[in-house]
């Protein structure tokens, strides 16, 4: 019913900035909250970053200051500027949003595929 594309990883050198993208679509009524998850090899999955559809932000400590969420409703997309990228900040990122289905106008979560980010040099 409804599908998340991401894109925008790759690798890239310490210090570095990539921007992941994330393309909702489907039978979509309305998105809620969408955010960003990484699970790095032998970790479990965590939260980077999420953003209502209001604005509102909420961020991982580890990525504050460095990170910016961002959305455009119109296009059903959210974004990640990552900036200053760390070798810790390897991972796969996933893209989550809560969205409510035109089908039954029932809300729950879907996710993206995931694209890998690597920091290294």
């Amino acid at each position: 019913q409804v599908q998340l594309v991401e894109s925008g990883g790759g690798l890239v050198q310490p210090g570095g900035s990539l921007r992941l993208s994330c393309a909702a679509s489907g039978s979509i009524f309305r998105i809620n909250v969408m955010g960003w998850y990484r699970q790095a090899p032998g970790k479990q999955r965590e939260l980077v970053a999420r953003i209502t559809s209001g604005g509102n932000t909420n961020y991982a400590d580890s990525v504050k200051g460095r990170f910016t969420i961002s959305r455009d409703n119109a296009k059903n997309t959210v974004y990640l500027q990552m900036n200053s990228l760390k070798p810790e900040d390897t991972a796969v990122y996933y893209c989550n949003a809560n969205v409510v289905v035109t089908t039954t106008l029932l809300s729950g979560p879907y996710w993206g595929q995931g694209t890998q980010v690597t920091v290294s040099s």
